[in-house]
Parts: structure tokens; C-alpha cells; sequence
């Protein structure tokens, strides 16, 4: 797997980071009903292992990503990374982690984007063992060879025939695609002001390509994909996620690492803690000291038209000039509010910026089993021996992420004394009264015979199935805490 083959903020946060640091990332649905894991997660992952060469770090120089000799390490110690997960055909509830990788920051960092691919062939086996009727819609016609080998591997997987034949129809989604970054080209009236972010909403590598040359045909230049980007003569862009400021602990210590251990531009990501009363202000602060110019925030979770007039205000009053970044969620409909808006508050068409993912990627498809489905998420749980969670501005919504090493506690069948059907726990934390830990190896089984891990949890509805045990509501407790104490002290008096 060729290196470039990930995010280009990678890349940044690893420079910007430490890249050989010990942490734990995990993957989780945030929402839905109980899925199935139809493969094994620990062999899946491993395939997944990037194979660098000098020509990609070339490549990498070349775009002001000039990778260290921390991060080269990091990439080849595959032997140091431990992945925990439930065993094949094991069910599991929003929440809960399916599995989790522990070993070098860059490495196990470097491989969200095509863990989060997995949501796919997830979403194809569940729908496969609980509505095959609704399979045979979303898979009667595909966007490539790739999406269709998976779906049909997939339900090898779980014993099921396909229920009708595949169509590919790659020149269908080129176009639906084209259209639709055609569209946001012209609300904006520049493509440069476009930047595509959707490579973690695809179902493959070859999906994603055939969209990213959709948007070049639309004139969009800039991704994040960074061998898309070689391939197709784009330009790489990203600096900036929610794990690089959870490393920190601060806004304001993540922001300053970002722009004093990298060259070019920052974009300062403003919501891991609280957009307006620690991002905003942590951001200014660096922007107030005039090392660079033409920094940049970009906002995410939240009320985002209630934080951009807030950072427009801020900024007049301090005589900042800061590029906007847009993502998360933008649409056609969206931007043309966002317009309205820069116009309103004085800000120049080369000051704001758009970034699309699962609007020009995932909408695009033709299938209703996306990512956005099942709110499927890779994210970074402990960095050292310290845990750590994102928060960002929709904690109502269910985006808090769990922190620690964790794992899976099912409750036993039949238990009498009740309770949530599963827990998520810690790693050498012991299950409570009437649950047992599902692992790769699940050797309790219920009446049938059966492990419990490949028992579907009839019933579960969504995410009230789900507690947190003692140990982890300790963890999140404290980090809550330290969050509240943190946006205190970056606050605006």
C-alpha cells in the first residue's frame, strides 16, 4: 500500500506531533442498530499497512511535507502495533469500539482513512442478515469493479447469494459527481475556492478516484488524498484534525506546535474543546503575534453560523485578517448561505474557503450505506499513558468519543438482573456482575451454543443499549473537568 495513500493532514499532525508515541485509536459507529463485523478485524487492518518508498517522501518534500526521521520509523514498526477486536461475525451497538489499534502515533494515525472504508462492507453484511430486500436495492447498481468485489466477497462472508445482479456504472457516478462540483464552483464563482475532503466517505481507493477526477474535470485542483493528488496532478492540502489538539490537551499548545514545528500555513481546527470560548480565542492569540500571515480557522461541529459571526466580531476588533475554512456537512444550499454571510460581514472571496467529503463523494453514489449512515468514526482514545477525548460543539448529538484503551462487556443471556445490553469498558478492567469481555477468542456461549459475541443483541435499539463502566465514566469525568477548567482560562474576558 503506497504511503500517500492517507489524508495529507496526516502528514502535518505527525510533524507537528510525536510521531513514535504509544497511543490507541478506535473505531465505533455513533449511531444505528447493531452491526456485524463480517471479518477478521485484526488481518483486515494488517493488510492495510503502508509500504514507503524514497519516491514518496519526494513526493511528500515536495509539497512542504518533509517527513522526519521519527515518522520513517514510526511507519515500518508494524510488529509494534496491537490490535484488539470482537472475533468475525460478532455484533455490536453504536458506541462500541469493534476494535482498536495501540502502537506508533503516525501509524496507526496514518490508517483512518481506509479503516473507516470498512464501514461498507459492515453496513453489506448486516443489511445482508436483517432486510436482504433492502440489500437488493442498494446494490443493484455500483459505482466501480472494486465496489462491487467487495460487496460480493461480503456476503460470501456471511453465507449469503447475491440478490441480484451488479451493475457497474462508473461513467454514471463520473458524471453525477462532475455535476455536483460544477454546481459548488459556481455558487463560489472561482473552483479554487473548492478543495475535496472525501476520502474517508468512499467504500474504496477506486471509488474515490473516479470522483476526484470528476472534480478535476470541474476544475477543482486541491484534495486531501495525496496519491489521488500525485496521480491526477492536484495539489495535497490538510494540516489540521481533532487528534493533533487532543495530544496537546490545549487549543493554544496544539496551534503553536502546528505552526512553530512545520513550514506554511496553519489552519487552526477550532472545536475539539469549545469553538467560541477556546478555539476562536486561542487562534487569534497566534494570529495576534504576526509570525505568518494568511493563517487560517476552520470550523466543524456546532452552530457554525453563530461561531462565524462571533470570530467575524472578534476579528474586527483585534485587526485580524484570518482565512475561513468551511467543512463538515456543506452543501449546495449551505454554501450559498455562507456566501451571503462573508459578504455581510466583510470578508474578501480569497479569504473563505470550502472543503467538501461525503456531499461530493458519498451523495453522489447511488446507495444509502454511507458513512454518514452510521456515523462511523476512527478516533484517537489515549495518546501515552494519558486518555483523551474529543468533545467539540455537539456533545447533545452523541460526538463525545470514549476515552482510554477500550473494550467490549456483554451482558450474559438470560442474566436475570438486567441492565444495558452492552458496557464499555477498559482493558484489565473486570466485566461486572453478569457480563463477559468479548475478544477474538469468545469462549462463553448461550443455551444454543453459540458465543455470545455472534449472538445478535435482539432488541438493541441504539446507543441507551450501551453504558460506560465505572472505570471509563472516571476517565470522561475527569477529562470533562479538565476541558471546563481549560476553556476558563482561554475564554475572552
Amino acid at each position: 500500500m503506497s504511503l500517500l495513500h492517507t489524508d495529507g493532514y496526516k502528514f502535518s499532525m505527525a510533524e507537528a506531533g510525536w510521531p513514535l508515541r504509544q497511543e490507541t485509536f478506535y473505531y465505533a459507529h455513533r449511531k444505528g442498530a447493531a452491526a456485524v463485523l463480517p471479518f477478521d478485524a485484526e488481518a483486515e487492518v494488517r493488510k492495510l499497512m503502508p509500504e514507503p518508498t524514497e519516491e514518496d517522501y519526494r513526493y511528500l518534500a515536495s509539497h512542504e511535507y518533509e517527513m522526519g526521521a521519527g515518522f520513517k520509523a514510526a511507519v515500518l514498526r508494524r510488529d509494534r502495533v496491537i490490535i484488539r477486536a470482537l472475533p468475525k461475525g460478532a455484533w455490536f451497538l453504536p458506541r462500541e469500539p469493534a476494535f482498536s489499534l495501540s502502537g506508533p502515533s503516525a501509524l496507526i494515525s496514518w490508517l483512518e482513512p481506509q479503516v473507516l472504508h470498512l464501514h461498507y462492507r459492515i453496513q453489506i453484511a448486516t443489511l445482508a442478515l436483517t432486510d436482504p430486500a433492502a440489500l437488493a436495492a442498494e446494490v443493484a447498481t455500483v459505482t466501480c469493479d472494486d465496489q462491487k468485489n467487495i460487496v460480493l466477497a461480503t456476503l460470501d462472508s456471511v453465507g449469503v447469494r447475491a440478490p441480484v445482479a451488479i451493475t457497474v456504472d462508473s461513467d454514471a457516478y463520473f458524471q453525477r459527481v462532475k455535476a455536483c462540483a460544477a454546481q459548488l464552483a459556481s455558487i463560489v464563482g472561482d473552483p479554487a475556492r473548492i478543495f475535496e475532503v472525501g476520502l474517508r466517505a468512499a467504500t474504496c481507493l477506486s471509488q474515490h478516484a473516479i470522483a476526484l477526477e470528476a472534480c478535476k474535470a470541474a476544475g477543482v485542483r486541491r484534495t486531501s488524498h495525496v496519491a489521488a493528488a500525485r496521480a491526477l496532478d492536484m495539489i495535497p492540502v490538510g494540516t489540521m484534525g481533532h487528534e493533533h489538539v487532543q495530544r496537546y490537551g490545549s487549543d493554544e499548545a496544539a496551534f503553536r506546535a502546528m505552526r512553530d514545528r512545520r513550514p506554511g500555513r496553519s489552519s487552526y481546527l477550532l472545536d475539539t474543546f469549545d469553538t467560541i470560548r477556546s478555539g476562536i480565542p486561542a487562534a487569534y492569540r497566534l494570529m495576534e503575534e504576526g509570525y505568518q500571515s494568511g493563517d487560517s480557522i476552520r470550523y466543524d461541529s456546532g452552530d457554525k453560523e453563530a461561531q462565524y459571526r462571533f470570530a467575524a466580531k472578534e476579528a474586527r476588533k483585534r485587526g485580524i485578517r484570518s482565512v475561513q475554512i468551511l467543512e463538515d456537512g456543506f452543501d449546495a444550499a449551505l454554501t450559498e448561505k455562507f456566501e451571503v454571510l462573508r459578504r455581510e460581514v466583510g470578508w474578501g472571496p480569497d479569504e473563505q474557503f470550502y472543503g467538501y467529503g461525503g456531499y461530493l463523494i458519498a451523495r453522489t453514489s447511488g446507495t444509502s450505506l454511507v458513512r454518514d449512515r452510521v456515523a462511523a468514526v476512527y478516533k484517537l482514545s489515549q495518546t501515552a499513558t494519558s486518555p483523551t477525548m474529543k468533545f467539540g460543539d455537539d456533545d447533545h448529538a452523541g460526538k463525545e468519543s470514549v476515552p482510554g484503551n477500550p473494550v467490549v462487556f456483554r451482558r450474559r443471556s438470560g442474566d436475570v438482573r438486567g441492565g444495558p445490553r452492552g458496557v464499555i469498558g477498559q482493558v484489565g478492567e473486570p466485566p461486572p456482575a453478569g457480563y463477559v469481555q468479548l475478544t477474538g477468542e469468545v469462549a462463553e456461549v448461550d443455551g444454543q451454543g453459540r458465543g455470545l459475541g455472534s449472538t445478535r443483541p435482539e432488541g438493541a435499539r441504539g446507543a441507551h443499549d450501551v453504558a460506560l463502566s465505572p472505570e471509563t465514566v472516571a476517565m470522561a469525568t475527569k477529562l470533562r473537568q479538565q476541558r471546563e477548567a481549560l476553556v476558563e482560562r482561554q475564554a475572552f474576558a
